[in-house]
């Protein structure tokens, strides 16, 4: 008998959790009273199509306590099923409401699904943000090698936020700006004297068009000066020069000697001739001694 009793006491409350877990009249409650119309029915559903009621629920009395207009229960349950950030999406319309930037729900979930961080974006469009510029090297025209610190305050574009060019554009167009201007100075003091220049000339260009930012101003941090390479460049063409000049006087003193060595010979076999007619000498005397050519004289 108590093992019957404990069966159906057992089933009582399995049954009490399931009918809960399917009708969450909790959470039901507490959105009505927070001023958010949701069908129960809804809620209901919501468990088999595998969203969870409690996300929906409360990231609609967020929304509805904010201000937030034309979003509905809808609306979320297909941002959540395509994976996005619900509680992500909502904090980014309240912030962007509250800082009177305009933005939609549609554009919001977009940012969302597109892989970056929406909340993150708007808090960076209220509050600019400093990209750091990596260090950066130009010649000016007088062969002067100058290396630039830059720091660029940006704002996120929110409508240039889906497809836009990230924060390694930025960085890479800045240094681009810098180093043209650093070599159309034609001397590396105008820099040094006159820095903000290279920041007017860099921001006049439109840097951030297609990019997920706009940006505020750019700042030379620092400008340090390097090497000379106008002077590096005269040093290695002088001893190319000399190189070339130590070729040619090797190869003049190659042939200088090869002509000696050539008259050597010369002067040698002319050498041999004389002694070889010197040897003849003597058999010539004898032969024509012999047929009575060379008189003798008593």
């Amino acid at each position: 008998m108590e093992i019957q009793l404990f069966i159906i006491a057992g089933s009582i409350l399995a049954g009490l959790w399931l009918f809960f877990y399917l009708f969450p009249l909790n959470l039901w409650l507490t959105a009505i009273f927070s001023g958010v119309r949701v069908n129960l029915l809804d809620l209901v559903f919501m468990r088999f199509r595998k969203v969870p009621p409690h996300l929906i629920v409360t990231s609609l009395i967020l929304a509805v306590k904010a201000g937030i207009k034309d979003i509905n229960s809808n609306l979320m349950e297909t941002h959540y099923l395509a994976g996005g950030n619900l509680i992500n999406v909502i904090k980014a319309l309240i912030v962007a409401d509250k800082a009177k930037l305009e933005m939609t729900f549609a554009q919001a979930t977009a940012i969302d699904l597109a892989g970056r961080d929406v909340l993150d974006a708007v808090q960076i469009s209220v509050t600019p943000y400093m990209i750091i510029v990596p260090s950066i090297t130009g010649v000016s025209l007088d062969g002067i090698q100058l290396i630039a610190e830059a720091r660029v305050t940006v704002r996120t574009n929110i409508k240039q936020l889906v497809g836009g060019a990230g924060e390694e554009t930025i960085k890479a167009r800045v240094g681009q700006g810098i180093i043209s201007r650093i070599g159309a100075s034609t001397n590396f003091l105008e820099v040094l004297e006159r820095p903000e220049e290279i920041s007017k000339l860099v921001l006049s260009h439109g840097l951030d068009a297609g990019t997920a930012f706009e940006i505020l101003s750019i700042d030379i941090a620092d400008i340090n000066i390097g090497r000379n390479i106008g002077a590096k460049l005269q040093i290695d063409q002088a001893m190319a020069d000399l190189e070339i000049a130590k070729a040619k006087a090797e190869e003049r003193r190659a042939q200088a000697v090869a002509l000696s060595q050539e008259m050597l010979a010369k002067v040698q076999e002319a050498r041999a001739k004389v002694i070889q007619a010197q040897a003849e000498i003597p058999a010539g005397l004898s032969m024509a001694y012999r047929k009575g050519k060379l008189m003798t004289s008593r």
